[in-house]
């Protein structure tokens, strides 16, 4: 009798030493690898909509430059932003006729629909300090950004990058 009371109390230890174990790895993921935020409005729409959350990476940037394209998490002092990055430190951006360029170039969005474009506006040319980025929402027409308000990013503020939404379930995919 007293053989089964130890080896149940064993069997509970295990049991407890793996949830500490789980716990703990848990904790250290949420605060140094990944963590989560809730799209907060409709400027990255239709890319990240209203109310889904995002599961974004932390430690990214700190072995890697952020690039173009990149969805981004941006510490403001009263709220966090998701903003795509457009334009690199260095470069040179300009909206004009419809389209945007950079450095002289025609950029193509292809990550937008053609009637998101003309909501971009006219602007520039503005050309980027070294650690610093231009930052747009997708959804041109609404979005708060490098334009208008939020002005350019420093690379202090990017506190990670985009990777999934995580919820609503069903819409569960990688961010682009």
């Amino acid at each position: 009798m007293h053989l089964k009371k130890t080896k149940k109390k064993n069997e509970w230890l295990e049991w407890g030493k793996a949830l500490l174990i789980a716990v703990i790895l848990a904790l250290f993921l949420r605060s140094f690898i990944f963590a989560t935020s809730v799209v907060d409005g409709e400027s990255m729409e239709p890319t990240l909509e209203d109310g889904e959350t995002i599961l974004f990476n932390k430690m990214t940037y700190l072995f890697d430059e952020p690039e173009r394209e990149d969805i981004v998490i941006i510490k403001k002092p009263l709220k966090n932003y998701v903003k795509r990055i457009i334009a690199m430190p260095g470069e040179t951006i300009t909206v004009k006729n419809g389209g945007l360029y950079i450095d002289g170039n025609l950029y193509d969005q292809a990550f937008l629909h053609s009637d998101q474009l003309t909501g971009t506006g006219r602007f520039g040319p503005i050309k980027i300090p070294e650690n610093s980025y231009f930052v747009m929402g997708d959804n041109r027409m609404i979005s708060k950004d490098s334009r208008n308000g939020l002005g350019l990013i420093q690379e202090t503020e990017i506190i990670g990058k985009s990777e999934f939404i995580i919820f609503p379930f069903n819409e569960w995919s990688v961010t682009d």
